[in-house]
Order: C-alpha cells, then sequence, then structure tokens
C-alpha cells in the first residue's frame, strides 16, 4: 500500500524540496516565468496557485504571515498581495500554466515553461539623457 503519494519525492530530502519548490515560486512571482523541468514545474504550480489563492481571498496579517513562511522576501510577497492577487480577483483558478518545451540537451530532461497566466503590464523605463 502506497500511502504519501500526493506530492512527488524529486529525489530530495523534505527539506531540500521545500526549499527548491518556495525558490522555484518565488522566481515565478519575480520574473513571471520560469523555465525548469516538467515535474519541477507541476509542483511549483500547485504551490503558486495555492499562494495566489490565499493572497486573493483575504488581505490580512495573519495570511501574510503564512505566505512569507514560504517567499521569504519581504518584496515579493508585497508584489503577490498589491500587484499580482488583484489581477486574479474574478477568476476562480488556473492562475498558472506549464508549457512543455521538450528534452534538454544536456541530460535528456524534459523541460517545461511555468508562467503566470495573467502577466503584469512591464513600467516603462526612462529613457537616459546623453
Amino acid at each position: 500500500m502506497r500511502h504519501n503519494d500526493k506530492i512527488k519525492k524529486l529525489s530530495r530530502t523534505s527539506e531540500h524540496r521545500n526549499a527548491m519548490l518556495n525558490n522555484l515560486v518565488t522566481s515565478l512571482f519575480e520574473k513571471n516565468v520560469v523555465i525548469t523541468t516538467t515535474t519541477k514545474a507541476k509542483e511549483a504550480k500547485k504551490l503558486a496557485e495555492k499562494l495566489i489563492t490565499f493572497a486573493k481571498n483575504e488581505d490580512s496579517v495573519s495570511s501574510r504571515r503564512e505566505v512569507a513562511k514560504r517567499l521569504k522576501s519581504r518584496k515579493i510577497v508585497q508584489k503577490l498581495f498589491e500587484d499580482i492577487a488583484p489581477k486574479y480577483k474574478m477568476r476562480k483558478g488556473g492562475y498558472t500554466r506549464v508549457i512543455n518545451l521538450g528534452v534538454r540537451r544536456g541530460d535528456g530532461a524534459s523541460t517545461a515553461i511555468l508562467e503566470l497566466v495573467e502577466k503584469p503590464e512591464k513600467k516603462d523605463k526612462k529613457e537616459k539623457k546623453k
């Protein structure tokens, strides 16, 4: 009988796996796109969806602390609550998508793009005067 098979082990200890997934999701919220292996992308997608739902449903101190436990960066937590979550207010799920890329040249691992469905608009940088 196989118990505790809801999450892929990814050949790592639980601490290493959790740290890796937290870092992947932090990078996703920071850059809006992450390229990684398909299995890692699918596992990170689960965590990202939960955090966006958490940030979307209630903006309280307890929800910010719960999200901050995973993301570790105040700047990213603030971006999640102020920029990313409001864009998904009317959406009930499916905030991220996984797009298969093919195999990686070096080791043959299947790679994928993990991205946010609705990307925030980029702010125009002011042109520098010469």
